[in-house]
């Protein structure tokens, strides 16, 4: 829970009048619950550890951990509303649930669950993704629902000819704490593509998705299947009394709470960087890392790279995601670490990143890394035609192999897999871009990873306070949203969720754009070094 400023008791006079809102997301590694107050402050919050596991060669979660955990972030949340303020949950002014996207959980008409829910880690979709992109001409990654369905069917699945719903982990939760089969549009998004101008389905696909051979003799079509798209400020129904029994197994809370249209992990991403709006976007930084843009108008050709979904308000976004971020550099930052130790002088983990970090932008550094290049990838990735990875330092016997060059390499190395599917967007496309909102650990130190950002997207870049919130309080914001509905979401969290938010921004300087671009020009035409690491390097060594 977060210190704010208001007095227990105005907190527990909020708590008591409704004037609250619940956020819970299923995250792949954590299930977390926020309830915000009126002015979208955490008061509360609870969470539950949890991991995918292997089934039959696929990765998935069992239904009953998803109530399990579910029930324990619930329980944990309400039991620090509790010991802060003194008041039993009895209600809610409004509940939302968000989820990583993607994946596949199909229902029979009895509502029971035909195959183990299968995530968006699963890759075993590769033939559908190829078949589906190239019939709609519109990339279907291999992580997307329809994916999952159309893999089902050419691969001859039992199941498949009693599919009666198919839906998110997101969608399955609320439909079963209301009933109702709805879905947020950015989370449908990641189940069949939206069309920006309806906010539903694209009607084109639909029906060539329904005249495949395969599907043809299905005794369903694909938009029976689907759940239907809300747009953010939408209300989805409401918590039943078994929904409220599902949630709160005690019984305190009570039905008849109104909830939002459930969405996915990207959307919620999306609002609590305050990205939503179109020429706007985000880049969230970690073990992987994507960068996210809303764009004008739909983009011209079929682009692998660039994954098409929506905001919460149906808008389209594109995104480049790549595999590989952090790894690498957290490597070379541990034998740093184990250097200071071994001259008896160790060094804390802040101050090592900080000092290293800024040597990337100190004046010893050259603008283009003095020649010396790095990869970064510790796996396989899509981005760079890469179905492996090897981390490769390498460098000419002219380069300038210095400390600060170092350090310059691996952080350009490190934004460099994701740039590729974000120079298809803003070079061939076309997009514009106002700007981008950077978080994840690495924005940390100040200004260094903004001013690296900055230079490789040719973009200004924000840092915001609140990013560190999270998805839970962006679905919390959202479920607040349903009582200023009228107001356009974009316009809702500029003026309200984030008047008074504190950021930073830095702007691109000219002499870095130019050195990022000379790196990453010498980082393409290198590829073939980590093509032949692959091939030379075992990825167990004796």
């Amino acid at each position: 829970m977060v210190d704010i400023d208001d007095a227990p008791q105005q907190i527990a006079e909020k708590i008591r009048g409704g004037r609250t809102a619940l956020g819970i997301e299923f995250g792949s590694t954590r299930i977390k619950a926020v309830l915000i107050d009126d002015t979208y402050r955490t008061i509360a919050s609870g969470d539950y550890q949890w991991a995918s596991h292997l089934e039959d060669g696929l990765w998935t979660y069992s239904l009953d951990e998803v109530w399990k955990g579910l029930q324990s972030a619930y329980a944990s949340m309400a039991n620090d509303v509790y010991n802060a303020y003194g008041e039993r949950l009895t209600s809610i002014g409004h509940i939302g649930f968000s989820a990583m996207m993607h994946g596949y959980l199909a229902f029979d008409k009895a509502g029971e669950l035909l195959v183990p829910f299968r995530t968006w880690q699963n890759t075993n979709t590769h033939e559908a993704h190829e078949k589906l992109s190239e019939l709609f001409q519109y990339n279907i990654p291999e992580r997307w629902s329809v994916a999952h369905l159309y893999q089902a069917v050419l691969n001859g699945e039992e199941h498949v000819g009693k599919v009666d719903y198919i839906t998110t982990l997101a969608g399955y939760v609320h439909w079963k704490l209301t009933g109702k089969k709805v879905l947020g549009v950015g989370d449908a998004s990641g189940m069949f593509p939206i069309d920006p101008a309806t906010k539903t389905y694209e009607t084109e696909f639909l029906d060539r998705f329904d005249a495949l051979d395969e599907i043809a003799g299905q005794p369903w079509k694909i938009e029976d299947l689907l759940p239907v798209p809300l747009v953010a400020g939408t209300p989805a129904g409401e918590l039943t009394a078994e929904g409220a029994k599902l949630l709160d197994p005690t019984g305190t809370l009570q039905p008849g709470i109104v909830l939002a249209p459930p969405e996915g992990d990207a959307g919620t991403g999306m609002v609590a960087t305050n990205s939503v709006r179109v020429r706007t976007g985000n880049v969230s930084a970690g073990t992987s890392i994507f960068a996210m843009v809303v764009l004008e108008h739909k983009l011209e050709r079929l682009h692998p790279e660039v994954d098409l979904v929506t905001t919460p308000a149906g808008d389209l976004a594109g995104m480049s995601h790549a595999n590989n971020f952090t790894s690498d550099l957290n490597a070379w930052v541990r034998m740093f670490s184990e250097f200071a130790e071994a001259i008896g002088h160790p060094v804390d983990a802040g101050t090592l990143f900080g000092t290293l970090f800024r040597a990337a932008i100190s004046d010893k550094a050259d603008k283009n890394a003095g020649g010396l290049l790095n990869y970064c990838f510790y796996s396989g990735e899509f981005l760079a035609g890469l179905p492996e990875g090897r981390p490769v330092l390498a460098r000419g016997p002219e380069s300038h192999f210095t400390l600060a060059n170092l350090m310059r390499a691996q952080l350009f190395s490190a934004f460099s897999p994701v740039k590729i599917g974000m120079d298809v967007m803003t070079k061939d496309e076309g997009v514009q871009i106002d700007s981008l909102v950077g978080h994840g650990g690495i924005f940390t130190t100040p200004k260094v990873a903004q001013k690296i950002l900055a230079a490789a997207f040719d973009t200004p870049i924000k840092v915001m306070a609140t990013a560190a919130e999270g998805g839970a309080w962006g679905m919390a914001v959202l479920a607040d949203y349903l009582w200023h509905a009228p107001c356009p979401l974009d316009e809702y969290l500029d003026t309200r969720v984030f008047a008074d938010a504190q950021s930073t921004t830095e702007e691109p300087d000219a002499q870095d754009v130019e050195g990022f671009e000379d790196f990453f020009a010498r980082f393409q035409r290198g590829l073939s070094i980590e093509k032949a690491a692959i091939e030379a390097i075992g990825l167990e060594t004796k």
